[in-house]
């Protein structure tokens, strides 16, 4: 019995054929791995400019390569495989390979799964096909890269991260009181785009009565907001917004602005006709009624002279055709419109420049005259010509310097001066000293009388 059992252990320890162990399972799986880190490692092999020259193993592939690295991986695993069957031979040299389809891989095959074109055999595909699927090397992103799709960021690193590029979802933060530290923290990194990023989240997550309240005691992302929502359009939602902050000017200068989307000129003029209502300041509203009053005056204008250039019965449009419209023209266009081709037109008229200069004279401004001699020599060059006390009156008013303007109004007896100046140096004295030196029941006496007689000023002496 023991003799049977010595030549037992003696044939199985000089037997040519390994016996199966459950270590084989380990260095499958071991080849498996270093098939992996082989495959992984493919861009270090591709990346090495020092090497020139290639490898390649027996059957014509690159060694490193990804067809390489799977021919490897599946050689090992038939060969596993064939130790198990004890109808193996010794010394046998034949192993499993792939099917050779050097051009149905690519590095972009492996990675996306599937090959564009569609003549080409994916990965998977071609592992399927040869039964070994579950050897073949799992290639993933690596870890660190799965960091930039993290939700466990806080709003200070998601919003650190949004000022460098990165990728970041804003969908995690849920609550109230997230959404406005995520805020809090884009207003303190004084980043605008990241501020506008995050009001577009909260404007698309929160309820309006909600946003708007938050954001009233949140000014510099307030501000933000109403900036975006110019620039994008969204004039139904910053009306609502400057409705809720009571800020009624500028709800009404909003709704003005919608007249520069309006073609048609007479539903313009209607439009500008409701704005005059409007809560405007009081300066906005002359500018807005004097406005409208433009646009009127424009088309009447245009009605008229587009009727006199058809028929042929002006000369000057005869000789001078209109090259455009004068509608919606700002009044500086309209101004010189009028002086070109209704120049010599009667004040009482639309078109003409004096009309248009008297209805919008706070438009068009004042001038102040000058003189590079010195007004005091124009009134003496002016008196010399024996020019009208009124004309001398006028450029005596000119002249700066008090004294010497009181002198010359003296010496010409250009009463008015004299006494306007006194009064403006509100030196009863003086005027009363010179109420004597004009004549007694005139228009000079009178206006002396009704300035000493006036108890708003207050008189130095």
């Amino acid at each position: 019995m023991s003799r049977a059992r010595a030549d037992e252990e003696e044939y199985w320890h000089s037997s040519k054929f390994r016996a199966f162990t459950f270590d084989d399972e380990e260095d499958e799986l071991s080849q498996l791995k270093e098939s992996k880190r082989a495959v992984n490692s493919l861009r270090d092999i591709v990346d090495d400019d020092d090497d020139d020259l290639e490898r390649v193993s027996w059957s014509g592939e690159p060694v490193g390569s990804i067809s390489w690295s799977i021919k490897e991986t599946a050689s090992s695993s038939t060969s596993s495989l064939e130790g198990r069957d004890s109808s193996l031979q010794k010394g046998s040299s034949s192993y499993a390979a792939f099917p050779k389809q050097v051009s149905s891989y690519s590095l972009s095959s492996l990675f996306k799964g599937r090959n564009k074109l569609p003549s080409f055999q994916s990965l998977s595909d071609a592992l399927s096909d040869t039964g070994v699927k579950n050897y073949a090397p799992e290639l993933r992103r690596p870890k660190a890269e799965y960091k930039d799709y993290s939700s466990d960021w806080s709003p200070k690193d998601t919003v650190r991260r949004m000022q460098r590029g990165k990728v970041c979802s804003l969908e995690r933060f849920r609550s109230l009181q997230d959404k406005l530290v995520l805020l809090d923290e884009a207003v303190a990194r004084h980043d605008g785009n990241v501020i506008t990023a995050v009001l577009i989240f909260l404007k698309r997550t929160l309820r309006r009565e909600i946003l708007f309240r938050e954001l009233e005691v949140r000014q510099v992302a307030l501000c933000h907001l109403i900036h975006f929502l110019k620039e994008t359009g969204e004039q139904k939602l910053l009306l609502d917004l400057l409705r809720f902050l009571d800020r009624t000017e500028e709800v009404a200068l909003s709704q003005y602005r919608e007249h520069l989307n309006i073609q048609d000129v007479e539903k313009r003029r209607e439009f500008l006709k409701g704005c005059i209502g409007l809560p405007f300041s009081a300066e906005d509203t002359s500018h807005i009624q004097d406005h409208y009053t433009l646009l009127e005056r424009q088309i009447i204008i245009e009605a008229n002279d587009r009727h006199l250039e058809t028929a042929g019965q002006s000369e000057i449009f005869r000789k001078y055709p209109r090259k455009a419209s004068i509608l919606n023209m700002p009044l500086v266009t309209t101004l010189f419109y009028s002086c070109f081709y209704h120049y010599t037109e009667a004040e009482g008229t639309f078109s003409s420049p004096t009309n248009l200069k008297k209805t919008f004279k706070n438009w068009l401004g004042y001038t102040k005259k000058k003189a590079p001699i010195g007004f005091h020599r124009v009134v003496e060059i002016l008196q010399r010509n024996n020019a009208p006390v009124q004309v001398l009156q006028e450029y005596v008013r000119l002249v700066e310097d008090v004294e010497t303007r009181l002198n010359l109004a003296t010496k010409y007896k250009c009463h008015d001066v004299v006494i306007e100046t006194y009064r403006d140096l509100k030196d009863r004295i003086q005027l009363t000293a010179y109420k004597c030196k004009v004549e007694r029941g005139s228009a000079e006496e009178e206006k002396i009388n009704s300035i000493l007689n006036n108890m708003q000023i207050r008189w130095k002496n």
